[in-house]
């Protein structure tokens, strides 16, 4: 079997900066300006490294040349065959023209970015949902900060264990959807999200991630309940980090303030000391004095931390201490994951190590519902 692979360099860059995404060279270059480092090559090399430890070293990876492909691929310890030259500064077209060269020569096409990359690479291969073009499997290795798609693993280790599976014969492959934000809409505070197409994609349940799903209407008495808990929590001396989403800023509404919904923010006795923050300022913050960290889970996904939070970074949880990190969701919330467990993708093995097992669920006022973590 031959795997294809290519990578979006620039992917997840804006994550730790608090820029909601990263398309766009002045985006990129302010990520940069704020002292991120891209990761994209690092966690691609991860997912291959796993891919290499199940097949060994005569999996035959084809890929783009540099840091599209081949950097990762020799990082993972084997031998990259480049069949693409792509330019320098990489951009958006040298993805559709990695990907277009290497579909008609692969089994299975991995790509390591976010959802605008999922676009480039479906606009590069053709729509999978009837079976015809496109019908080249992909497996998106999750390396961007909007990964709503359901076409990626949820680890980059996961993304080599799906390969291996693919390649034993042990998945078939199922239509997945292609979504993708208006990084613009976002960040004026609108949330807007279209369903773009399918791309065929390997059907290992629980290892590749469904699509974010949108909230379902929360309980006044519930967002109400929960937000007195963390206000008792904190008490009126300490910080309460709230992680993005509807449900947080039902939350701190609840509290009496007015927040970004897609930031992190702090509140200090129900009042914002900081809005929108980056993971540089964070750290300072939650390292400064006690603080609450609270998150919810996407819907219909469950990813705690490293899905459109990466502002959260493993350096701010330490700070903040496992025992006060809080996992906020209504019951109806947790009823839609349909059983499938929360997960974890901080970038930092070790941290999501300690943060698996079962943890408790602060579904209202008083109540509370142990769930697992993987």
């Amino acid at each position: 079997m031959r795997f294809g692979l290519v990578v979006n360099p620039v992917a997840g860059i804006g994550g730790r900066a608090g820029l909601k995404g990263s398309d766009g060279a002045d985006v990129q270059a302010r990520a940069r300006a704020l002292g991120a480092v891209p990761r994209a090559g690092e966690r691609a090399a991860l997912a291959l490294a796993e891919l290499r430890s199940r097949l060994g070293t005569a999996a035959e990876v084809l890929t783009a040349a540099g840091p599209m492909g081949a950097d990762a691929v020799r990082a993972a310890g084997l031998a990259p065959a480049v069949v693409y030259e792509p330019g320098d500064p990489t951009t958006a077209a040298d993805t559709r023209a990695a990907a277009a060269a290497l579909a008609p020569r692969v089994d299975l096409l991995l790509f390591a970015g976010g959802d605008g990359t999922a676009r480039d690479v479906l606009d590069a291969i053709g729509d999978g949902s009837g079976g015809g073009g496109g019908a080249v499997p992909v497996l998106g290795v999750p390396t961007g900060v909007k990964m709503h798609s359901a076409v990626f693993a949820v680890h980059p280790r996961a993304a080599g264990e799906v390969a291996a599976l693919f390649a034993a014969g042990a998945a078939g492959t199922r239509p997945a959807e292609v979504m993708d934000l208006d990084e613009d809409a976002v960040r004026d505070g609108r949330v807007s999200a279209r369903l773009y197409g399918h791309l065929m994609v390997p059907d290992v349940p629980v290892r590749v991630q469904q699509r974010k799903m949108g909230s379902s209407v929360t309980s006044p008495s519930s967002v109400a309940g929960i937000a007195a808990e963390l206000a008792d929590r904190a008490g009126p001396s300490g910080l309460l980090v709230l992680g993005p989403g509807g449900t947080m800023r039902a939350v701190a509404a609840a509290l009496g303030a007015d927040v970004p919904v897609m930031g992190v923010n702090v509140l200090r006795d129900r009042r914002p000391v900081a809005l929108d923050v980056a993971s540089g300022p964070l750290e300072k913050l939650a390292g400064s004095a006690p603080a609450w960290l609270a998150v919810t889970p996407i819907g219909g996904q469950g990813f705690l931390l490293g899905r459109g939070n990466q502002q959260i970074s493993p350096a701010v949880v330490r700070a903040v201490g496992r025992g006060r990190l809080a996992v906020v969701a209504t019951e109806a919330k947790l009823a839609g994951l349909g059983g499938r467990p929360l997960l974890v993708d901080t970038g930092d093995e070790d941290l999501d190590d300690e943060l698996r097992g079962h943890v408790p669920v602060l579904t209202g006022r008083g109540r509370v519902a142990m769930y697992p973590v993987h």
